[in-house]
């Protein structure tokens, strides 16, 4: 296993130099942040363009691969995490088509992964949306394949604020959706596992590494924390909306020695990419940087 981060909390700090600071501290893998640049209003953490893929050569591609080797770093793969499944079909086709550009990138750069979602319509139920998925990905999949790339789905529902209630921006979230998806597309579609999910969705996490480990391609490692006062005040129908809180690894209720002997067990051997969503740590670089230290500290007696 080897530890790092994912760039997408240094929007404004160009890579090379989030990779010189990462170095420095003793991280050794980075996933890059690859949504397109763009202006306007984005979502939380999504909008950090560390690499423009849209005009991307071969040449440059081997040329970031190799600036990462010198500073003594790989890249686990590139993220792009937008909703291939939105209910716009105009929003829907520019995102696969920058996605598509991602899969091209990586495969230019020699790169096994592209992080990303399966997506979902909030207002549609999951079998729904699993129809409208058997619609969509079947094209995105055979593009990666002939790329030589596989792709990581993350088990986020995506439901974080009222324009993705009820239903969420993702429905590759629980078993009951992971079985289809690897039934479909399991040569070419993996896992990107986020421990932290499961716990507000109270899916057993021992339970999920058992079954679906030998199908993680790529682990991102975040925490959440329970209010248990806003569960309280809301109860689990608002779907963890006030009560779910995305914090850095051992702030949270994440069990990291449940998490990390499942890994082992199921042979786990890749990057753990330290995710940041954690408000009490960003503003500035300074801020994200000591969020990040802190979960160094934490995942490091796990990383061997």
């Amino acid at each position: 296993m080897k530890l790092g981060f994912l760039t997408a909390p240094f929007p404004d700090t160009p890579l090379d130099q989030v990779a010189t600071w990462a170095s420095s501290v003793g991280f050794e893998v980075l996933e890059i942040a690859c949504w397109p640049k763009t202006t306007g209003p984005i979502r939380r953490y999504a909008g950090t363009s560390h690499i423009d893929v849209a005009n991307l050569s071969a040449a440059q591609g081997k040329e970031i691969v190799a600036a990462m080797q010198e500073k003594k770093l790989d890249i686990s793969g590139l993220g792009y995490y937008p909703n291939p499944l939105h209910p716009d079909l105009s929003h829907r086709q520019n995102v696969i088509d920058h996605l598509k550009k991602v899969i091209v990138a990586a495969g230019r750069m020699g790169l096994p992964v592209v992080n990303t979602f399966c997506g979902g319509d909030a207002s549609k139920n999951v079998d729904a949306n699993w129809q409208e998925a058997l619609k969509v990905w079947p094209d995105i999949v055979a593009f990666a394949r002939d790329n030589g790339v596989k792709l990581t789905f993350e088990n986020c529902p995506m439901i974080f604020s009222y324009d993705e209630w009820p239903g969420g921006h993702n429905i590759a979230h629980s078993p009951y959706v992971w079985r289809r998806i690897l039934e479909a597309w399991g040569d070419t579609v993996g896992l990107n596992y986020d421990p932290s999910h499961l716990v507000w969705l109270m899916i057993d996490q021992a339970r999920f590494i058992r079954e679906f480990g030998p199908h993680i391609l790529h682990m991102q490692a975040k925490d959440v924390m329970i209010d248990r006062d806003g569960l309280y005040e809301r109860g689990t129908i608002s779907s963890g909306i006030g009560w779910q809180i995305p914090r850095i690894p051992g702030l949270g209720d994440v069990n990291w020695n449940v998490i990390f002997s499942g890994l082992y067990r199921a042979g786990y051997d890749g990057p753990i990419i330290i995710e940041h969503e954690d408000r009490k740590f960003e503003g500035t670089d300074e801020l994200v940087k000591r969020g990040f230290l802190i979960a160094r500290d934490v995942l490091r007696p796990f990383v061997k």
